[in-house]
């Protein structure tokens, strides 16, 4: 393929370049695309951006990764999955992102997520790139032994492109500490090396206190600045939350510990609505369900005698709304929906979860939109205390790493809000693509055309 340049620093002109590039990868466009409609204007009025080619290097990976992942069912079968790693930029330090396990999972959703870990990273003042991987593989239904045998030859790739210093891998959708016990221990014995290559990892081996719970605490910290900034708080406001694993549960959980009410959670079969909302008995209920028995939200429903419905939630009136479950859940129906029914915050767990048109209806409505690389940041932040931790020989007690998590949420508030000022008060798409961009861009100009 020959070289195709940018003519002008235009978002459709960079749109046009992805689309000649990499044709179909709908998710990744879709996420440059909320990147540049904020960075583009911001570099037009800051010269130093504009005739460095920084952001055709910036939308371009730095390493993309693809690979076969054959592995034995437990009838003696052989089964191949496709295994990605996405390597985007380093400018600020080693590669750092999940790996999601996910039937979706494919190089266009890999893109975006990495892409959108690097805005995310900056954010949180660490020392981290950008990547992200994955694999097509779908844990549902599977056993522990499939799911370790996957793992394991999923692992005798990938060890090839990560260590401490270079690439540090974690958990996302499907990849939870079972997972990254299995990843991490196929990594040792290829590598014969006990190293931070890997984040997540159990509290007996190396593991940080707190990385469970950080991305749902995370988000109500996140959440908690937003209302206070509008003088209000979460103590009584109703939340509805999408999704029920990890981040949603441990969302609810801050939720509740801060007074909210959440009335709502959901997986890919339906929703449950419990209008006297789930406190912290009804919460480990769904924590051992989903957890532990690998159950559906349904059986909630059967147990607390409360209604399910097939589909998303967002039609039921609430305060705040949480969505956790994965990309472009909200459409612009739903986003309708949400305005219709007077939400005070959106704030993005999920990582993309509003499509384009959502977005649209969202930011040009009263409810305060919080998107997904500042509002869940609190994962990545804590893995990268992880990383410290394992660098130093140490382990940090949950209530400092805790302290910690929730200085950074505020720190990223405080930047969203420093760059995201206009004359209807903060907009935070704008905030955190703008304060993320200036920390990459500068350090991509200092290093030179790399």
């Amino acid at each position: 393929m020959t070289d195709i340049a940018i003519k002008s620093i235009e978002v459709d002109e960079i749109l046009n370049l992805i689309e000649k590039r990499d044709p179909g990868q709908e998710e990744f466009k879709q996420a440059v695309k909320e990147v540049m409609e904020s960075v583009v204007p911001f570099i037009k009025n800051h010269k130093k951006y504009e005739n460095s080619g920084l952001l055709q290097r910036l939308i371009e990976p730095e390493r993309a990764v693809i690979f076969r992942v054959p592995w034995l069912d437990d009838q003696g079968s052989t089964r191949v999955n496709r295994g990605f790693r996405v390597q985007f930029n380093s400018a600020l330090g080693p590669y750092k992102g999940g790996l999601r396990f996910h039937p979706s999972v494919n190089l266009s959703v890999v893109k975006f997520l990495a892409f959108e870990q690097i805005f995310k990273n900056s954010l949180t003042g660490l020392p981290l790139g950008g990547g992200k991987g994955g694999s097509d593989f779908n844990p549902r239904g599977k056993s522990d032994g499939e799911i370790m045998r996957f793992c394991q030859s999923f692992m005798n790739e990938l060890y090839r492109f990560i260590s401490s210093d270079k690439d540090v891998p974690a958990g996302d959708i499907g990849v939870g500490e079972r997972e990254i016990g299995y990843l991490f221990g196929q990594y040792k014995r290829l590598t014969s090396e006990f190293e931070g290559a890997i984040t997540g990892k159990g509290i007996a081996y190396g593991g940080s206190k707190m990385r469970t719970q950080a991305t749902g605490y995370g988000l109500l910290y996140f959440v908690d600045e937003v209302m206070k900034s509008r003088s209000e708080s979460v103590e009584g406001k109703s939340i509805v939350i999408s999704g029920s694993g990890n981040v949603a549960q441990y969302a609810c959980e801050k939720a509740v510990q801060l007074g909210g009410k959440v009335v709502c959670m959901s997986d890919s079969d339906g929703y449950i609505y419990d209008e006297s909302g789930i406190d912290e008995e009804k919460l480990e209920f769904i924590k051992e369900l989903k957890n532990v028995q690998r159950g559906r939200i349904k059986e909630y429903a059967e147990k607390y005698n409360v209604p399910f419905s097939e589909g998303t939630p967002w039609e039921i009136p609430c305060d705040i709304a949480l969505p956790c479950a994965t990309q472009n859940e909200i459409d612009q129906n739903s986003a309708e929906a949400i305005v219709d029914n007077g939400v005070i915050c959106l704030a993005e767990g999920a990582n993309m979860p509003c499509t384009d048109g959502a977005l649209e209806i969202l930011q040009n409505s009263n409810v305060l939109y919080a998107p997904g690389k500042a509002t869940n940041a609190g994962g990545v932040a804590v893995s990268g205390l992880e990383m410290s931790q394992n660098s130093k020989g140490i382990s940090l007690e949950a209530e400092e790493v805790d302290r910690k998590l929730r200085e950074i949420m505020k720190t990223i508030h405080d930047k969203c809000t420093e760059y995201g000022e206009t004359d209807n008060g903060t907009d935070y798409l704008k905030g955190a693509n703008i304060a993320a961009f200036i920390k990459v861009a500068d350090a991509m100009l200092a290093q030179g055309a790399v």
